[in-house]
């Protein structure tokens, strides 16, 4: 018997959505930590460029964000032959592109969130820690990073949220390949485009908006628990 009613095409874009969101997340939180960080308590020049090209996939159609990395990753481009000539590593229409489309439209959440919190921190807690001898980076493991969690927290999971809900870049880069690169939304995409579909695009439709109902129920006993962690 299929799981929860699942044929197998569809159990498969349900997992592979999963996979991507997952890994999107999970490569996105360092480079969005440290931009994070740069643009709530760096002055630099290009401060206000670096924040504007963060948000971009904010305000672009998401077609255009695809048709980008199609340009720059595609296997005729010059980035993307050089990663398949050097390491063998292939992005358009693959699963892993996806992973790159999903990260590439999440960070800005990931990183508003992150900065807020990080915004939040008393810069004079920092100033103390680093006075008593502490250095930049023990500082930021032992006192900012444990007051910031609950929007580090709340920033993974957004992002998770927004790479599980990905469909235009996603399609545009890496095309909707059944078992794939066919995630949630692509797979009820196509099933609302042939006669009979309609009964799969309601199951998955369904079990994506559980799977977001729990994640961010998730995310606000998780943010909860590191509240009451770090005494806030």
């Amino acid at each position: 018997m299929p799981l929860f009613g699942l044929a197998p095409t569809e159990w498969q874009a349900v997992q592979l959505s999963l996979l991507v969101a997952f890994w999107a997340s999970l490569l996105s939180l360092p480079l969005a930590v440290l931009v994070a960080y740069a643009l709530a308590r760096w002055q630099f020049w290009g401060r206000q460029l670096l924040n504007i090209c963060v948000h971009l996939p904010l305000i672009l159609p998401p077609v255009v964000t695809g048709y980008v990395l199609l340009l720059v990753f595609g296997q005729t481009a010059p980035v993307g032959r050089f990663l398949n000539d050097t390491f063998g590593i292939v992005l358009a229409f693959r699963w892993t592109g996806a992973v790159l489309a999903a990260a590439v439209m999440a960070f800005p959440l990931m990183v508003r969130a992150i900065r807020l919190a990080i915004e939040a921190v008393d810069p004079k807690l920092e100033q103390a820690a680093t006075t008593l001898g502490a250095g930049p980076i023990r500082v930021f493991l032992t006192i900012t990073v444990p007051m910031m969690a609950p929007g580090l927290v709340a920033g993974v999971v957004l992002a998770f949220a927004k790479a599980m809900g990905e469909f235009g870049a996603t399609i545009t880069f890496v095309a909707n390949i059944p078992g794939q690169t066919q995630t949630l939304p692509s797979a009820i995409y196509a099933f609302l485009q042939v006669p009979g579909g309609d009964a799969s695009a309601v199951r998955l439709l369904v079990l994506s908006v559980f799977i977001s109902v729990l994640a961010l129920a998730l995310s606000e006993w998780m943010a909860r628990r590191v509240v009451h962690g770090t005494g806030q």
